[in-house]
């Protein structure tokens, strides 16, 4: 049993004993029937009408609490449809109080919340007004009359997200581009004078408008000051470039070229001021010295017409390079004739550099060539030879790639350009060509005179004898040295010295074709002469053999070896013949 019905039955038996008592104490009193039904009938009303109160009271809850209820339940459901919340779910055989209050708690739960959301949204839009003031962009779009869901919200965060580092990025662009302005403008010397260029140079960088729009006039505002920079540059370039070249032509002292050092870079109105003034002084003075001008850009067209390989009749073909008559007119022939061939140049630097190349290769193949011609490269210090027969090798293989390389771009040139590229005059295959074969020429023109040298020497050995000279360390000793021979006879013979046979000059082949001539020495294989040998014998003999123009032919060593054969069997019977007859 509960604790309240309990109460209740207590209460009812308070109330029965209360009676009884009061009973009790009316028939103490006497007090008569009539008035005891009477004064029950007050102690009945009154406690009547004390439970009845309670009764309504209790009831007006009851009604107040349903009521409630009521309210609760539209006012939740209100609220979860704005919130996009689920409905709230009532828990079952709750009692009205309870459900009352749960309804109750839940509401003003749900309230705080939509207060919470509006708030935030509140915010939100606050911060996009800003963000869209400044970067000058239409507001967010959401209804600020009803309840963000959660998902909205997050879009709008997420959009003010992005409309904040588009700020940061367009801002810091801004800063950047400013500075970039400013230094234009101090360059140019130029006062903001548009109300654009005052308010990105003068004005407070928070309050400038990072719109689209204005980025872009920005960015065309810096284009435009970094033009007229450029052309600024180009001018200042273009007349330091003239002052130099005024200065070259006219010999200018170096203390008075160091005067004008200061305005040698930068690009400012006072430096180009000062550049042009300095440019106009040096342009009377041209005119004042027009021959020492005039011949200074002679020297550079001469330095440009060997760059680009001019023949001579190219350069004859500018006459004004020749006359004598020093005019303004012919100054400017001068220079317009200097630019175009420095454009000339220019355009085809790669190519004449690549020519050039061939040349330093060349000049430098003939000179190994001529070494190796050269007996002396065999006394080798410091490993000089080897150093040089690994650079001839390399040499050897490159040259002919670097003629092939040129040969392909200088055929696609004269495709593109259809004409012929030239260098000195002719062709450059054809140059090339032509010098291999001058190359040829004179090894085979040096070979004949070598070859030529080595029948004089034997020619004169023949008549003379060779001269006994100390051996060479390389050479190799016979049998028979020199010290060795037997002393001629007492018999009078004016041919006193011995003479080598033709046959033994073959084994000291490598020796004569070194140095154009029979090294010197005693040969080792020389026999002693008869006695009674006479000039007149020999020279006879040599005079045969001098008649035969095929004896003179020198290009093989087969050729020269069968002739000494020849002429030292044909010696001995003529001495023997000459010797009869005398006896």
């Amino acid at each position: 049993m509960r604790r309240s019905d309990v109460l209740a039955e207590e209460s009812v038996v308070c109330l029965q004993k209360a009676l009884n008592h009061l009973r009790e104490i009316w028939e103490l009193i006497g007090i008569p029937e009539d008035q005891r039904l009477q004064r029950t009938e007050v102690v009945k009303n009154h406690i009547k009408g004390l439970l009845d109160l309670m009764i309504a009271e209790e009831e007006s809850l009851k009604e107040r609490l349903l009521k409630s209820i009521n309210f609760c339940r539209k006012e939740l459901d209100t609220l979860c449809r704005e919130l996009s919340l689920e409905s709230f779910k009532e828990k079952e055989e709750s009692t009205i109080l309870q459900l009352e209050k749960d309804l109750r708690t839940q509401v003003e739960m749900m309230l705080k919340k939509k207060k919470e959301r509006m708030q935030e949204l509140k915010l939100l839009q606050e911060r996009d007004q800003d963000l869209c003031e400044i970067l000058c962009t239409t507001p967010y779009s959401i209804s600020s009359g009803s309840v963000p869901s959660l998902k909205e919200l997050d879009q709008f965060r997420e959009h003010l997200q992005a409309l904040a580092e588009t700020k940061a990025s367009r801002r810091e662009e801004f800063i950047n581009t400013k500075k970039q302005i400013i230094l234009c403008m101090e360059e140019l010397d130029h006062t903001p004078d548009t109300s654009f260029e005052r308010d990105v140079v003068c004005e407070d960088e928070d309050a400038f408008c990072l719109s689209l729009e204005n980025i872009a006039a920005l960015q065309t505002l810096l284009r435009q000051l970094e033009l007229q920079k450029a052309q600024n540059e180009a001018v200042c370039d273009g007349l330091r470039s003239r002052i130099r070249e005024l200065w070259d032509r006219l010999q200018t002292a170096p203390e008075e070229r160091e005067a004008l050092a200061m305005f040698m870079t930068g690009s400012k109105a006072k430096i180009r001021k000062a550049l042009q003034s300095e440019v106009d002084r040096l342009e009377e003075l041209k005119i004042q010295n027009m021959k020492k001008v005039i011949e200074a850009i002679r020297v550079e067209l001469a330095l440009y017409w060997e760059k680009c390989f001019y023949s001579q009749e190219q350069r004859q073909g500018f006459a004004p390079y020749f006359d004598e008559d020093y005019t303004e007119t012919l100054l400017q022939l001068h220079d317009a004739e200097l630019v175009e061939l420095k454009h000339y140049y220019e355009t085809h630097k790669e190519l004449f550099e690549g020519v050039q190349k061939w040349e330093d290769s060349w000049k430098l193949f003939l000179e190994f060539e001529r070494k190796a011609s050269d007996p002396s490269r065999f006394t080798n210090r410091g490993g000089n030879l080897l150093k040089e027969e690994k650079q001839r090798a390399k040499l050897q293989k490159t040259l002919p790639k670097l003629e092939e390389e040129l040969k392909t771009r200088i055929e696609l040139w004269e495709q593109e350009h259809s004409k012929a590229f030239e260098v000195n005059g002719q062709k450059f295959m054809e140059y090339v060509m032509e010098q291999w074969e001058m190359h040829r020429l004179e090894k085979e023109k040096a070979k004949q005179e070598r070859q030529l040298k080595k029948t004089q020497q034997t020619e004169t050995e023949m008549l003379y004898g060779s001269t006994p000279r100390t051996p060479s360390k390389r050479r190799v000793l016979g049998p028979n040295t020199p010290g060795k021979v037997r002393k001629p006879s007492k018999t009078p013979s004016r041919l006193g010295q011995r003479t080598a046979p033709l046959g033994r000059q073959g084994h000291n082949k490598e020796n004569i074709e070194l140095s154009g001539s029979i090294l010197t020495g005693g040969c080792p294989y020389s026999a002693p002469l008869q006695r009674n040998l006479t000039v007149n014998s020999v020279a006879s003999t040599y005079s045969e053999f001098a008649k035969d123009p095929s004896l003179f032919d020198c290009s093989s060593v087969g050729s020269q070896r069968e002739l000494s054969k020849a002429s030292r069997s044909d010696v001995p019977s003529r001495i023997l013949n000459s010797t009869n007859i005398q006896s």
